[in-house]
């Protein structure tokens, strides 16, 4: 009863993250933003997984102009991306525990990039290596040509899934287990 009672607490608080992004969006103005703003969650066994972040599109622009090797990226645009966890998870082959994170990536050229994950919710331009809670080094595949940043989980067990970072013919790839 009480693992009910907190799915669906956290059921709810991501539904109100996810409209509180949505009025976050609107800014003031009714301007639409140039890299809209997304959302993706994933049960994993009973853990949930909940990701909101920016979509930025290439737009006839090289990936590695807006994405530069060997320097932290906030994963998508405008705010910091934000993955929560709702139980203890192991990412990428490292243990993370519940809780709500920024996740920053840095690529190393086309063959591996390493994920971040940040304790410090900000602006995605305020990373502080000082709060970096993991980091895990993933080999990045190719695939489809995908204009807009996007992120989606396959490969889902009852115990894992893979949440998968694609952008261009980039696939980046990073297995989640729960405890």
């Amino acid at each position: 009863m009480k693992r009910m009672i907190k799915i669906g607490i956290l059921s709810l608080a991501t539904a109100l993250l996810a409209s509180s992004f949505t009025f976050a969006q609107d800014r003031g103005n009714r301007k639409a933003r140039p890299s809209p703003n997304a959302a993706v969650s994933q049960t994993i066994g009973t853990t949930i997984v909940s990701l909101t972040y920016g979509r930025p599109g290439l737009k006839g622009r090289a990936i590695e102009t807006l994405v530069p090797a060997n320097q932290v990226w906030r994963t998508g645009a405008n705010e910091s991306t934000t993955i929560t966890f709702s139980d203890d998870v192991v990412f990428g082959g490292k243990a993370v525990s519940a809780g709500t994170y920024s996740l920053y990536s840095m690529p190393h050229g086309e063959n591996s990039m390493t994920l971040i994950i940040n304790s410090k919710l900000s602006w995605g331009t305020q990373y502080d290596e000082s709060q970096d809670v993991v980091r895990t080094d993933v080999a990045t595949q190719q695939g489809d040509f995908v204009e807009w940043f996007t992120m989606d989980f396959d490969s889902l067990t009852d115990t894992s899934a893979q949440l998968n970072l694609r952008w261009g013919i980039y696939i980046v790839p990073v297995t989640i287990e729960t405890k």
